[in-house]
């Protein structure tokens, strides 16, 4: 048995490097965007509301991290009552929309990232956008 394992985590450099890359995106595209990095639990590691992005969103942006950061995989798949379930079980903790996506590097997960105030679809370029700008694997 071994008592130790290690781990990668997201540096507070590279979750800023993210963040500006992703609000650059959204500058570029011209939608106003929520934005939350996560670490693998979940915590807060960095985010922004954007001027103009719409403030409810910045609850589903940071659900939408939870759920990719504890799912390991991108938000918005899963079936309608999976996604009531899992709301219901982390008191709205997570939201199962489109735009999050988890961060991880040479398939080891750091953590999630969340974007909401867009379509589904410009959200994902926009945290797609934040992956491509620290190495991440392109999900």
């Amino acid at each position: 048995m071994n008592p130790v394992r290690q781990t990668l985590s997201l540096s507070h450099a590279g979750a800023m490097a993210a963040l500006a890359a992703a609000v650059a995106k959204a500058e570029e595209i011209g939608i106003p965007q929520n934005i939350v990095i996560v670490d693998t639990s979940g915590v807060f590691l960095a985010g922004i509301r954007m001027d103009g992005a719409k403030y409810l969103s910045i609850d589903t942006a940071t659900g939408k991290a939870r759920f990719s950061a504890s799912h390991n995989a991108p938000s918005g798949h899963q079936a309608f009552e999976t996604s009531v379930t899992f709301g219901l079980a982390t008191k709205g903790g997570t939201a199962n929309l489109p735009g999050g996506l988890p961060i991880r590097f040479d398939g080891v997960l750091v953590g999630g990232i969340g974007v909401g105030s867009g379509t589904g679809d410009q959200d994902l370029d926009v945290a797609r956008a934040a992956l491509t700008a620290i190495g991440a694997d392109q999900i």
